[in-house]
Order: C-alpha cells, then sequence, then structure tokens
C-alpha cells in the first residue's frame, strides 16, 4: 500500500514539474514574442534635420508664385536594433502652410541600426497659383529682410527586427528653412528674390534681394 502511494507521488510529483517546466517555457516563449513586437512598433522615430538650402530665386508675381530651390535633408536612425525601411519618400516646400512646389520623389531606402542617410532633392513651383494673403505676407517678409519657408517629407515606413519586417507607418516631417538678407543679423548661403510689386515699391518695378539659408535646422517627426 505505502509503495502504491509513493509510486503515485512519485508521478503526481513529475507531472507538477513537467506542467511548471512546460508554463516556464510559455512565460519564456511570449516575453520574447512581447519583446519583438515591442521593438517593431515602438521603436524611436528616426531624426531629420535640414543641413542646407540652396535657393535659386523667389518671383513674385501676383497671385502666383514662382520658387526654385536644392535642399540637403540628414536622417538618423537612432535604434540599436531596429532598422527602418523608407518606402514611399515625397518633399516639398510650403509657404505660410500652402505648397509653393511640387512634390518629387526621393530614393527608396534601407537604413540599418545609427545609421545616416543623406537626400538632395531638387524642387520648383512654376507659377504656382497662392492666395493673396499669402502673396501679401511673402511681400511684408522680403521688405522685412526674411522669409520663413518650411521643408516637408511624407511617405511609408517599415521597421525591421532581424528577419521580421512589420507593416507601413505614415510618416510627416517639417523642417524650418530660415532666409534673411546679407545685411540681417540671420544671414547664411545666397540666392535672388524678385517681387512684381514691392512693399513701399510703385507697382510694376521689381526688386531684387539676396537671401541667405541661416542655419541648419532640427526638423519635426512624426510617424
Amino acid at each position: 500500500m505505502s509503495k502504491e502511494k509513493h509510486h503515485r507521488d512519485w508521478i503526481l510529483r513529475r507531472c507538477c514539474g513537467s506542467i511548471a517546466a512546460c508554463i516556464l517555457t510559455l512565460f519564456v516563449v511570449v516575453g520574447f514574442i512581447v519583446l519583438v513586437i515591442y521593438l517593431a512598433l515602438h521603436p524611436s522615430k528616426p531624426s531629420f534635420y535640414l543641413q542646407d538650402v540652396q535657393l535659386r530665386s523667389i518671383d513674385l508675381s501676383d497671385p502666383s508664385l514662382s520658387l526654385d530651390l536644392q535642399v540637403t535633408i540628414a536622417s538618423r536612425n537612432p535604434n540599436d536594433r531596429v532598422g527602418v525601411y523608407y518606402k514611399t519618400l515625397d518633399a516639398f516646400t510650403t509657404y505660410r502652410d500652402e505648397p509653393v512646389t511640387v512634390p518629387v520623389s526621393m530614393p527608396s531606402i534601407y537604413q540599418g541600426h545609427k545609421d545616416v542617410s543623406v537626400w538632395s532633392p531638387v524642387m520648383s513651383g512654376d507659377a504656382v497659383p497662392v492666395a493673396q494673403y499669402v502673396a501679401d505676407a511673402m511681400k511684408q517678409d522680403i521688405a522685412a529682410g526674411y522669409v520663413l519657408l518650411h521643408v516637408k517629407v511624407e511617405g511609408r515606413v517599415k521597421w525591421k527586427v532581424g528577419s521580421w519586417v512589420s507593416g507601413g507607418y505614415n510618416l510627416f516631417v517639417t523642417c524650418p528653412a530660415l532666409l534673411a538678407t546679407s545685411g540681417s543679423p540671420f544671414a547664411g548661403g545666397a540666392f535672388a528674390a524678385s517681387t512684381a510689386s514691392g512693399v513701399g515699391v510703385p507697382a510694376g518695378v521689381n526688386t531684387t534681394v539676396s537671401l541667405k539659408f541661416t542655419h541648419p535646422a532640427d526638423c519635426t517627426v512624426d510617424v
């Protein structure tokens, strides 16, 4: 009788040990999966920087605006274990929240851990219609000696952890580009701006001022 009880206790201990081992293994596997999902779905977003703006011209002829520029934008992946696929990227320029250049596509790339990538898109807008208040604001800014543009990038990104790749996420980047006249305390790389009717200048008389990109700027990034 005692032998049978001892045998049942031994079987019970073995079963409990096996169940405990299975539960522990399950917790480890689930924890690993949760960690992978966390890293994949909650990585640090990439950092973007506007390094340079080479503006060739701004031509304001009511009620339209022509703009020609080349920008240099850098991006850094701050993650140690998560790569970034930039699947689609479109860059354009705005003034007072209105687009003043046509969107241009930038090359799709994969960005590894801690890697830095650089793009130099050329953007232009030929006789882009703008609201009257935007044209008036541009005249006033040029007369004051500075113009604040925003370079924007929109696209889709995916995160890569090991061999696993996430679904796509929307990317929105906004970079301030402050331009100033050579005599302004803001000033820094030159281009010309002309208005068909400058502030304080008789209508029909063209005025040209030299504007310069002031300094590199951090960009805001939303994913």
